[in-house]
């Protein structure tokens, strides 16, 4: 049986080289690479975590992500110092995560999480809802 190996997901951008800026300077992602002249088509990482980037194609605006940290309180921490758009701040869901809601200037939201610290936040919950969660 063969195994899957990883998943990256292709996110629409409407400007490849903003989209870059924003994840690198934002939200700490390194620029892997990035192809044509001009370049409309890119990758980011950051840890183990990769992301496409395609200038006017491939998918639509407002997808929404999970991706799982060590520490949110520590990633939401650096948020917050480089000026990153965050939607939520880190609350413990009901579902046993702390989670953050963050997003990019096209509309991608990333959900991210690391373990609870505590008992649910239902206030927290209503926002999450009230966010489109």
């Amino acid at each position: 049986m063969n195994h899957f190996e990883c998943l990256i997901p292709i996110l629409n951008v409407r400007d490849l080289a903003l989209s870059l800026d924003y994840y690198v300077n934002k939200l700490g992602f390194t620029k892997k690479w990035a192809w044509g002249t001009p370049p409309t088509f890119g990758c980011i990482m950051r840890g183990k975590v990769e992301i496409f980037l395609c200038e006017e194609g491939q998918g639509q605006a407002g997808m929404w992500m999970s991706i799982f940290v060590d520490d949110v309180d520590a990633v939401h921490e650096e948020y917050k110092k480089s000026g990153a758009i965050v939607r939520l701040t880190p609350t413990n869901m009901p579902w046993g995560t702390r989670e953050m809601n963050v997003e990019d200037p096209d509309g991608h939201r990333f959900r991210m999480g690391s373990h609870s610290t505590g008992p649910a936040d239902e206030d927290g919950l209503k926002r999450f809802s009230a966010i489109g969660g």
